[in-house]
């Protein structure tokens, strides 16, 4: 029986395999983006055939992104073209805004792809089922620039919460936002307003252990250009936190930070150093190991931090370094790093994770923390380092052809 049964299954296969129905004369396109609805773009674009790796295709799709100041992003698309293909290479650039729904960004990146791949079906020779459509002369004779009523300012207003539970626990998550911002060539503002509680109640017995942590925030950033490398800023924040200790705290930070490579560059590679200087208050909930109920501090942090994001892959790193002037003893290193790498046809590697070394908790509480407190996680705990780590890799082998699109049961 089971003789008969793989020899059934063997007889099936091939036939599965080869009726699919791929033209093989067609543009091989390879999309490369992380972000985009690449179904539906499988499903709207035709006259090419999608592939699995960037060396089996005949243009390699290479998207970068960058928010802007609507709350959108700044697509930039290169066109890169391969084998045959290799002495055709440009990149188009588009911007979408927070008024446009999913199905509009969509049908945008739709549309810039099927601008961007003309110039391929030409060459190749397959522009029987391409047309293009132009505006009339008379219909671009009275355009005139868009005046913009808001001047660029961008107004935000959420709120979320989230429940869960069952007989002898339950938790529940309310957070709400308010937000302003302001994005152009010589400024970037932002305000941001937040409120957040977590509760958790857990039933023993007779008795209800109940958990509550609350924050309130509002932070304010104000960041001026002074040329293509170089810009300053100011950055300011207040709040609570009952995990933190402080009942108040606000600090005020002017910066400055040098860009190693143009801004302009930015969604593709960057190498900044930034430092800042100011004052922090903060009066706590407790009494702290430092036996301060409240104090005011002189704290700096220089960052360097760098991404590339580039065909093969994209890396991003960070080290930062915080210490308190009244003491500097009190300091706090921390190191960062995330790559997803193509290291050969089929094969990428990626990998994630930080590691902090940390001697500047000035905020925590005198006293010993009870079982309850260390078990909810009610309270920010004495710790002289943190980390986490995250690696893997996959490898893919077999048809190069990934055009097909089949939804059903979704595996």
């Amino acid at each position: 029986m089971l003789k008969r049964t793989l020899v059934i299954l063997l007889s099936i296969i091939p036939a599965i395999i080869f009726s699919q129905d791929v033209k093989l004369d067609e543009l091989k396109i390879y999309l490369d983006c992380n972000i985009c609805d690449n179904t539906y773009i499988k499903q709207n674009l035709g006259n090419v055939q999608f592939v699995r790796d960037q060396n089996l295709g005949d243009v390699h799709l290479f998207f970068v992104t960058q928010q802007n100041g609507s709350g959108g992003r700044l697509y930039e698309i290169d066109f890169i073209g391969k084998n045959t293909f290799e002495n055709i290479k440009y990149k188009l650039s588009f911007s979408t805004d927070t008024n446009m729904t999913n199905d509009d960004v969509r049908n945008q990146i739709l549309d810039q792809l099927k601008l961007g791949l003309v110039r391929y079906w030409i060459e190749k020779g397959a522009t029987d089922s391409v047309s293009v459509n132009v505006d009339s002369p008379e219909n671009n004779e009275q355009k005139l620039e868009e005046n913009d009523p808001w001047d660029y300012w961008v107004f935000g207003l959420g709120a979320n919460g989230y429940f869960n539970g069952q007989e002898t626990n339950k938790y529940s998550n309310l957070n709400g936002d308010l937000s302003i911002k302001r994005v152009t060539e010589e400024n970037k503002f932002l305000l941001r307003l937040g409120i957040g509680e977590d509760k958790s109640t857990f039933t023993y017995g007779d008795e209800d252990i109940i958990a509550i942590n609350s924050n309130k925030y509002l932070f304010i950033s104000d960041v001026l250009s002074i040329n293509d490398n170089w810009s300053y800023g100011f950055f300011a924040d207040l709040g609570a936190s009952t995990y933190s200790n402080k009942d108040f705290y606000w600090s005020l930070k002017p910066a400055l930070e040098y860009n190693f490579f143009e801004y302009k560059q930015s969604a593709k590679k960057q190498l900044t150093l930034s430092y800042r200087n100011g004052i922090v208050y903060q009066k706590y909930i407790e009494r702290t190991i430092f036996a301060k109920e409240k104090e005011t501090l002189w704290e700096h942090e220089l960052n360097l931090g760098g991404s590339i994001n580039q065909e093969w892959g994209n890396i991003f790193s960070e080290a930062s370094f915080r210490q308190y002037l009244h003491d500097t003893t009190l300091n706090s290193l921390s190191f960062y790093l995330g790559a997803n790498i193509r290291i050969f046809k089929g094969f990428n590697f990626n990998i994630n994770g930080s590691y902090s070394i940390t001697r500047n908790q000035v905020n925590l509480p005198a006293g010993n923390v009870s079982l309850e407190e260390l078990l909810l996680q009610q309270q920010q705990l004495q710790s002289g380092y943190n980390y986490y780590a995250s690696f893997g890799f996959n490898y893919a082998f077999g048809s190069i052809y990934n055009t097909i699109v089949n939804p059903r049961f979704n595996f």
